[in-house]
């Protein structure tokens, strides 16, 4: 049973400190420590939120090293929810890349070693399915969960299979959610999906946390999820679901399998097609040329390089070609070198937009990225293929010799697996090349030239998507939806300025989350979805926001 909210908010003593979603600090007031038996044991003094987040910054600051920033600031987390946030929102740029991407690859990789506080997270084991839902309402502890991001760990950031690790995923992506869009934190729940793991590692590791056997697929694994969504939905009705880091042999399929019946959504088909098109539409706001007109080279056509495939396909038809006429714009490079239509380890995802051999020369031998680039041209280099340095000298000047202003975007994170970095592709290219990467990187300077560099980072999307869904009441998430939240971003940059970003800065997160939120929640009611009546979008999704006060 549930426990009662008023139960939860008359919590007393050390029970109401060590509750995150209640707890002040030394910023409960004289009135509110006699009220709460806090008389005694707190310091007397009583700060404001405001020196709280000073003192707190100075001890971020005085920590050497993401590690140890990071660590610090998963404490805080972990005890005081409003204090957190106020913190984030005020430093968010300095601070993304420690509390998500990359900084969070290290708490992946070692998380069953340092645990000490799950963090109001949802474990939920294959083995056990029979207490799934008892675990879900223990989670939520009484609170209205209107967004889960669940993971199962298989493919986690580029770095592959960490298990029930990857749960750190899920916070890490909700943190984001409510410092770029203001989602309420006690309206959200992190879960992991545990189907046992595939990296020996792990299974040979005696503090590994999670269920010790190799992945269970199949049937009973999509039951499972099955069994999750279900009960997800039931107990907390209009609920968001959003889909992180699942493997190529289910994120496509789940998604498609619950994308007609819920709001959901896999950030890594979904997310990285959408900032990946918001990019390439700034570009070509920067150059004047068309969409429709250009060639797209997809390295690493995975889930993430499909996705992105499917994003760019379906908006080249919104703007005028033939579905047809459309596809013939890609190309894709995987594993097996350039991908046609006769291989037979294709994925569904790969199989529309693979060529045909008699499209080039006979005999060509296209089994590389670089012979491939040659022979195709593109306009547009896309890398999700965590092949460290594989966008080469060679490579970029091929392309650079076809292309006035190539847009190359190494997009695979973290840092040490992109494909390329920003400086080079600038001085490869003369400055001619439009970069957008994957993992944060600092202006490139060329030829008196300060080249800003747009980080394709899906948290420029995917909080203000959220945020629109769930202000809106949203029944489903279309393509539509999706579609008006990479438009939303453009007019951000000014595409005039020499040296212009195709993205805009992490700096204004907070700012254009609110305008993609407004921009989705206006297409939910155009397109009949949204779940209650408002006038103005802008108005509705500022007043869904929530503002780490006390």
């Amino acid at each position: 049973m549930r426990k009662k909210k008023g139960a939860i908010q008359m919590k007393k003593g050390y029970a109401r400190i060590n509750d995150p979603f209640l707890n002040k600090g030394t910023a409960f007031t004289e009135e509110e420590r006699e009220q709460f038996g806090l008389v005694g044991i707190l310091p007397p003094v009583v700060q404001t939120l405001q020196e709280q987040v000073d003192q707190a910054y100075g001890n971020v600051r005085n920590r050497e090293g993401v590690s140890a920033k990071r660590h610090y600031l998963m404490n805080l987390f972990s005890r005081n929810r409003t204090l957190f946030y106020a913190l984030f929102q005020q430093h968010v740029k300095e601070f993304m890349p420690i509390v998500y991407d990359p900084g969070i690859a290290e708490s992946i990789r070692n998380y069953s070693d340092f645990f000490v506080t799950p963090q109001n997270a949802v474990y939920l084991s294959i083995d056990r399915q029979d207490q799934l839902e008892q675990a879900l309402v223990n989670g939520a502890e009484g609170r209205r969960i209107r967004l889960m991001v669940v993971t199962d760990g298989e493919a986690i950031l580029g770095i592959g299979d960490w298990g029930t690790n990857g749960v750190s995923i899920s916070t890490g992506k909700l943190m984001v959610y409510t410092a770029a869009a203001g989602i309420d934190p006690s309206q959200v729940l992190p879960v992991v999906l545990d189907a046992g793991t595939n990296r020996q590692s792990l299974l040979e590791d005696p503090l590994y946390l999670g269920v010790r056997h190799s992945r269970v697929k199949g049937e009973k694994y999509l039951a499972f999820v099955d069994r999750f969504v279900a009960a997800a939905e039931r107990l907390f009705p209009g609920l968001y679901l959003h889909f992180e880091d699942f493997g190529r042999d289910h994120a496509a399929q789940l998604l498609d399998k619950y994308k007609n019946a819920h709001p959901v959504f896999n950030d890594d088909i979904e997310g990285t097609g959408i900032i990946t098109l918001a990019g390439i539409l700034g570009g070509l706001a920067i150059t004047g040329e068309k969409l429709r007109d250009q060639k797209y080279l997809c390295f690493g056509a995975g889930t993430a390089g499909c996705g992105i495939v499917r994003r760019i396909y379906l908006e080249m038809q919104e703007q005028g070609l033939t579905a047809e006429e459309a596809r013939q714009r890609f190309y894709l490079v995987d594993k097996q070198g350039l991908l046609f239509d006769d291989m037979e380890d294709l994925t569904p995802e790969q199989k529309p937009f693979a060529r045909k051999r008699e499209e080039f020369a006979p005999g060509a031998r296209l089994d590389t990225l670089e012979k491939a680039a040659a022979a195709i041209h593109p306009t547009i280099l896309v890398g999700t293929s965590t092949c460290a340095g594989a966008f080469t000298e060679s490579i970029v000047r091929e392309i650079a010799s076809h292309c006035i202003r190539p847009m190359i975007f190494p997009l695979s994170n973290p840092t040490e697996l992109a494909e390329a970095k920003a400086s080079d592709l600038i001085r490869w290219t003369e400055g001619r090349a439009l970069v957008a990467t994957g993992i944060p990187s600092e202006p490139v300077e060329y030829n008196g030239v300060s080249y800003a560099i747009g980080q394709a980072n899906n948290a420029l999307i995917y909080p203000g998507l959220g945020l629109g869904v769930i202000a809106s009441q949203a029944r489903l998430l279309t393509d539509g939806m999706i579609s008006a939240a990479a438009h939303s971003l453009g007019g951000i940059v000014d595409p005039a300025q020499p040296g212009a970003a195709v993205l805009p800065p992490v700096s204004r997160l907070m700012d254009f989350s609110e305008t993609v939120a407004a921009a989705v929640a206006g297409e939910a009611r155009k397109e009949g979805l949204a779940g209650k009546e408002f006038s103005d979008p802008q108005t509705l999704v500022r007043s869904a926001k929530w503002t780490p006060v006390y």
